[in-house]
């Protein structure tokens, strides 16, 4: 079995070997940062616009990151990985704090990350809505993903394995995805707004449909849009577009299958996972 290789403050280890401070930021605070960058066949899926929202999600925080360093461990990472499919995790925190304080000190920021393997498959899901319980600048890339975790897990007991989250009725994301709908041929996706992380995958899915032809619309959707779409799915870095089968405590008149879907998911896969 490959070993897992981690990075900490420019050195690789084992990952299991790697050990970081109990008075690291991203420990006390989630005072942090993250990407989940995919590889298919040893190439980068969306690189660029990976380490670009890295960047942006640290000048948010006012992180004060060397983002070239950054862009070179996360490369350094997947050329010892050995997995000819995977991804790396990398994030970055505010640094070590000599004492617990909401006040941060302005230390070095401290990096860490790792390669996972990862098998890029497409299958259909069973999904739950609930309440976007999240912070307020979802657009933020943070480790501050307590809400998504409880009502990811709340969902799994529901044998689910994501949610549609919204606000008063309207659609903002998934726990760990963007979300699209087919109405009447024409395919919608939430607006971007602070409630909605700018999806890289989204994005690509975006261009995609574009090359197809087809039309997509960036705006509100709704609650009852769910219950009349065609067809939904989600869009992620580690999904890539997966199908939505069923909502657990919602009717619908979604099918598995959908034409649009089909053909806009076949092209995805041609370019990123061929």
């Amino acid at each position: 079995m490959t070993k897992r290789i981690g990075i900490y403050n420019g050195s690789l280890d084992q990952l299991d070997k790697i050990v970081v401070s109990p008075m690291s930021r991203a420990f006390l605070f989630s005072d942090s940062i993250y990407e989940v960058i995919p590889f298919h066949k040893s190439e980068f899926i969306g690189f660029q616009a990976h380490i670009e929202r890295l960047d942006r999600s640290a000048a948010m925080l006012d992180i004060n990151i060397d983002i070239n360093l950054c862009a070179q461990e996360i490369i350094l990472l997947k050329e010892r990985s050995q997995f000819p499919s995977g991804y790396i995790y990398y994030q970055v925190s505010r640094g070590i704090d000599q004492k617990r304080s909401h006040i941060f000190s302005g230390g070095i920021p401290e990096t860490f990350g790792f390669a996972e393997p990862h098998k890029f498959q497409q299958s259909s899901i069973k999904v739950k809505l609930v309440p976007d319980i999240r912070w307020g600048r979802c657009d933020i890339k943070s480790t501050s993903l307590l809400g998504n975790t409880m009502q990811m897990n709340s969902a799994d007991k529901d044998g689910c394995s994501e949610v549609i989250m919204h606000r008063d009725n309207i659609l903002t994301e998934g726990g760990a995805s963007n979300i699209f709908l087919v109405l009447d041929d024409v395919i919608k996706t939430p607006s971007l707004d602070q409630n909605i992380l700018p999806g890289i995958t989204r994005d690509l899915v975006i261009h995609t449909i574009a090359e197809l032809d087809l039309k997509v619309m960036e705006t509100e959707c709704f609650v009852e849009d769910l219950k009349i779409a065609n067809s939904i799915w989600f869009t992620s870095s580690t999904k890539g577009i997966t199908e939505v089968e069923s909502i657990s405590n919602l009717d619908t008149s979604i099918k598995r299958g959908h034409p649009i879907f089909s053909e806009v998911s076949q092209r995805y896969i041609e370019k990123f996972l061929t």
